[in-house]
């Protein structure tokens, strides 16, 4: 058909034609005809979570530590094509990570600590401005109470039972413990996934039957690599622009150390819709501590909510248009869902997860139908 013909065509055969080559791309989705199959897939998933569950001191570190490799992989083809050892270049960027690392730490110690110190003396204040928050809620509290008491006996001889938890320094110290543990064992297993990860796909690709799985399996890994580690790179690079530009706004705004509050942006725009209205609320609290006037008070988290929405209608449309376009009811479904099972580390690795599942079904033609119904139509 050339182009007056199509120019003259009545809409209705336009829409059918729409409507044929929707159909025909939905009858070569493959779908899986056998129950036992899906019932299968069910109690593998169901087993899979519940491992998961229970293993995540060890499962954790292992993903956090691919994800890190997957981000770090270009820089580290940087410094190959420099000619540097691969153990050379992994204590390098290693080094470097570690170093900022540490040096945001030291930096918001101190911020950290006078806000912690002003707490005692700005809650009152906080809580009378929040009055009409708090008073539906403190008089639900006492209405539960009241309840829970009418349903409850006393016990025969007036005894009260009460458990003692773990007091708060053992709380801290075993916290502590934890945290040291698992991110020495992210640092050991980044640095051998840095120098010889190579190694592991050379010894997977040589275990599989035929030319076509080894294929499949290189196309699955290219595109999960490039497609991760250009995600976190960007949106890496779009937080910290998002973080500087909080900061900004927190100076002008006469908020206090507005570089503990870039941080705070920085690091809760790495959790999706739920991440920025965290921050939100946390700067208009610090506002509500800080001013007296209500308008002041809410200026930090309406220029913060303002730049969010900048970055999330304009910038990030432009430079993620091709790159994991995810359904974003099943990104909240994946975020609450991982901040179940492994708190707020689940919750920022919930999208490179859901990602990688999508490309992986995409790339294997019986979980085609998966993928596409995780994916969303790309913005042009």
């Amino acid at each position: 058909m050339n182009n007056d013909e199509r120019r003259v065509a009545p809409p209705h055969q336009e829409q059918g034609e729409t409507d044929q080559s929707l159909l025909r791309k939905a009858t070569e989705m493959p779908l899986p005809r056998d129950p036992r199959t899906l019932l299968l897939l069910g109690i593998f998933l169901i087993l899979m979570f519940f491992a998961l569950y229970f293993i995540s001191e060890i499962a954790l570190p292992i993903i956090l530590a691919v994800i890190l490799y997957l981000l770090l992989q270009p820089s580290m083809r940087a410094l190959s094509k420099l000619r540097l050892p691969k153990t050379i270049a992994a204590l390098v960027m290693i080094s470097m990570l570690m170093g900022g690392v540490t040096a945001l730490g030291f930096t918001l110690s101190g911020p950290m600590a006078e806000w912690m110190a002003k707490a005692p003396e700005a809650l009152p204040r906080l809580q009378k401005r929040l009055a009409f928050l708090t008073t539906p809620i403190s008089k639900m509290q006492r209405m539960s109470e009241q309840v829970e008491k009418i349903g409850v006996s006393p016990a025969p001889d007036g005894r009260v039972v009460m458990v003692r938890g773990p007091t708060l320094g053992r709380f801290l110290v075993n916290s502590t413990q934890a945290i040291l543990t698992g991110a020495l064992t992210v640092v050991v297993l980044l640095f051998f996934l840095l120098v010889s990860g190579d190694l592991f796909l050379r010894r997977f690709l040589d275990i599989l039957p035929t030319f076509k799985n080894k294929a499949q399996a290189l196309d699955i890994f290219t595109e999960i690599e490039d497609h991760i580690s250009g995600y976190l790179l960007t949106i890496s690079m779009m937080n910290a622009g998002v973080g500087i530009a909080t900061g900004f706004a927190a100076y002008f705004c006469g908020l206090a150390d507005p570089v503990l509050w870039a941080t705070v942006a920085f690091l809760m725009n790495f959790i999706l819709i739920l991440g920025p209205l965290a921050c939100a609320g946390v700067l208009l609290i610090a506002g509500l501590m800080t001013f007296d006037t209500t308008w002041q008070s809410t200026l930090p988290a309406a220029i913060y909510l303002a730049i969010h929405f900048i970055e999330g209608e304009v910038v990030t449309p432009a430079l993620l248009a091709r790159r994991l376009t995810l359904n974003p009811v099943l990104i909240i479904v994946s975020l609450v869902f991982w901040y179940w099972m492994w708190g707020v580390l689940g919750a920022l690795l919930a999208v490179p997860l859901l990602g990688t599942f999508k490309i992986v079904c995409d790339r294997i033609r019986p979980l085609m139908a998966i993928g596409h119904f995780l994916g969303t139509e790309a913005r042009t």
